[in-house]
Formats: C-alpha cells, structure tokens, sequence
C-alpha cells in the first residue's frame, strides 16, 4: 500500500499566503444606461444608433396598436405596400417591404389563407405570380391605418409641415444614398 505524501507547507510559503480578508465587500453595481433621449441616447448620441433607437421605439408602438387589427407589422407593410403598387411579385414585395423573400413567403401565405389578398399570373412571366388587395383586405388595412395614423401625428408631434418634409426628404435621401452603396 502506497502512503500519501504528507503536507507540510515551510516557513517560506506560509508567509507568502495571503491573509484572510475582511468583510465580504459587495461588488460595485454597474451604472445604470440612460434612458431614451439621455446622454449618447438623446442628441450626442450617433446618427445611426438615433435612427435605429428611434426605429425600435416607432415600430414597438405600431405592434401595439395593431394588435387589435390581428395584423402585425410585417403583415401590415405588406398590405401597404400592396394598395401602393399593386401587382407586385412575391420578391418584388420582399426588397420594398424590406424583408426576407421566406418572411413574405409566409405572409403571403397567411394574408390570401385569410382572404386579404388574392394571386394572378404575370401576363409575362408566366411563373410569376402578382398580389392584389381584395375588398377583405383593403377594410383590414384602412383599420390598421387609422391606427397607424395615430402614431404619425405623434411621431409628427408640433413640427411644422416644412420641417417634416424636411426631415422626409433626409430619410428618403439617407436610403437611396446608402442602398447604392
């Protein structure tokens, strides 16, 4: 049978040990980010993290406000964009409803399951298939859009009609330069 070592620590090695500390101190809690509108969240902040910040608020209160429709937001700028042009392919409706072609897929799907829309072939692309709005649809929307236009005034807030168009023609411009990119 083997022994075990034995343990033994020297002079040397027990000075070197660290003493017992005192009192557990508790950690520093980590500082609380600003709120929306605070600090590099309101106007020191970057362009891009404004728009995206101001993006994620616009759209969590249109999904709440479309709750009551049964519509979601996707769902919701699909039928937009439909009324707008319509006749469009599955894939055209994916690059201005900036989504993925398997998202409109599905949407598609459920927005024609649920009588919102209806198909027709291409006259030129036999393959192709154009989306229409149909009556069920176009009430469905102009419901949601009364919601939506809720949101517009506020996001709108006091800001003269110049200001606005102003602040339209800088978005629509940030898009087109960026998308070309």
């Amino acid at each position: 049978m083997r022994k075990a070592p034995e343990l033994t620590t020297s002079r040397a090695s027990r000075k070197a040990a660290p003493a017992k500390a005192g009192p557990a101190r508790r950690p520093k809690t980590a500082a609380r980010p600003p709120s929306p509108g605070e600090g590099k969240r309101g106007e020191d902040g970057y362009l891009a993290y404004l728009l995206r910040q101001a993006q994620a608020a616009a759209r969590l209160s249109l999904d709440r406000a479309l709750i009551a429709t049964g519509l979601t937001h996707p769902q919701f700028v699909v039928l937009t964009m439909l009324k707008a042009y319509p006749g469009l392919s599955g894939a055209d409706l994916a690059r201005v409803a900036l989504l993925t072609p398997q998202t409109v897929n599905v949407i598609i799907g459920n927005l024609e399951r649920d009588g919102a829309i209806q198909k027709a072939p291409h006259p030129v692309h036999g393959r192709a298939l154009q989306w229409t709005l149909t009556r069920h649809g176009l009430a469905l929307l102009a419901k949601a859009r009364r919601r939506a236009s809720a949101l517009e005034r506020r996001l709108a807030g006091d800001l003269s009609k110049r200001d606005l168009a102003t602040i339209r023609r800088w978005l629509a411009r940030i898009a087109a330069e960026l998308h070309q990119a």
